[in-house]
């Protein structure tokens, strides 16, 4: 398919949402402000598309194909934020090469506005990590893990507040259990904190405190685990004030977002987006302006191959 072709096919299906539930005729009279989140998870140094070798995903993701769309999205829509649920390095040559730097310097260009961190951004030490910091023009965040007395200390944010006119949008990080998946050398005394009280406590702060209008985890967890181990859905159904939930670390294909009921029985969405920069995650919301942090959008298709 001829590249235009295949943006404009893709736009068209970011672009799709329910308009049977949707008072499309308030947005169009400036009744309804419309929030766009663009989303990937476990890009693990993909730069280029996977070669034309008669592979499950030949042609598909890199950082090329992505950038072009986002840029043709971002002629569309105004109010954006692009953010990245981690491991983000590891995988290919370019980051044994390059050790993260072109990773970095690539989402900077991309206008990456946050991201959380994945185990796998740990890959060349917490030295190694922070030595390509200069490189990234947006900052990381994590709340569950403490950096006190490590290299890392200072540089992590817990969150960070997006506007866009009067609607304030709060996002944070989640990290996972990094013993047993990361050698202790290369993590070194970064300390894991229990996620979902972490959670609940920054996503408390972004509604009340800063009063924001929606709340987003940037979620290293991972979907779901047959064992017991802590994951995006038992955040679910465990978690308080928060609306979206982007995911990573399993890898998974959302075909849509996965809809729960949290503790309050509040509705939170939760997303993941494959890997490798194969599919870029798109999710509309829509405010009531006269009722400022009011949701009434039905909620998005998302998906769109890059």
């Amino acid at each position: 398919m001829k590249r235009k072709a295949f943006i404009q096919k893709s736009l068209s299906v970011g672009l799709l949402l329910g308009a049977s539930t949707f008072p499309f005729e308030a947005f169009a009279k400036g009744d309804s402000k419309r929030v766009t989140i663009l989303h990937t998870n476990d890009q693990h140094s993909r730069i280029e598309s996977f070669p034309m070798d008669g592979g499950k995903f030949q042609g598909l993701g890199g950082f090329a194909q992505r950038a072009v769309l986002i840029n043709e999205i971002r002629k569309v829509e105004k109010n954006i934020l692009l953010l990245d649920s981690g491991d983000i390095f590891q995988g290919t040559p370019y980051f044994n090469k390059y050790g993260g730097e072109l990773e970095f310097k690539l989402m900077s260009e991309m206008g990456y506005d946050a991201s959380t961190l994945g185990n796998h951004d740990f890959d060349a030490g917490i030295n190694g990590f922070v030595k390509q910091l200069p490189h990234a023009s947006f900052p990381f965040l994590n709340c569950n893990y403490d950096f006190r007395d490590t290299a890392m200390e200072g540089k992590i944010q817990t969150h960070k507040i997006f506007q866009f006119d009067n609607i304030k949008v709060g996002v944070f990080g989640l990290g996972i259990e990094l013993n047993g998946l990361v050698p202790k050398a290369l993590y070194g005394g970064v300390r894991y904190n229990e996620p979902i009280v972490n959670a609940n406590r920054i996503a408390k702060l972004l509604k009340y405190d800063h009063g924001c209008d929606l709340v987003i985890c940037l979620s290293h967890l991972g979907y779901k685990y047959d064992e017991k181990k802590v994951s995006d859905m038992d955040l679910a159904y465990q978690s308080q004030n928060i609306d979206l939930i982007l995911g990573g670390h399993t890898h998974t294909f959302f075909t849509k977002p996965e809809e729960f009921k949290n503790a309050d029985g509040a509705k939170v969405l939760v997303n993941q987006v494959g890997w490798a920069g194969i599919y870029l995650g798109r999710l509309d919301f829509y405010f009531e302006r006269k009722k400022k942090g009011i949701l009434i959008a039905d909620y998005p298709k998302l998906i769109s191959k890059v």
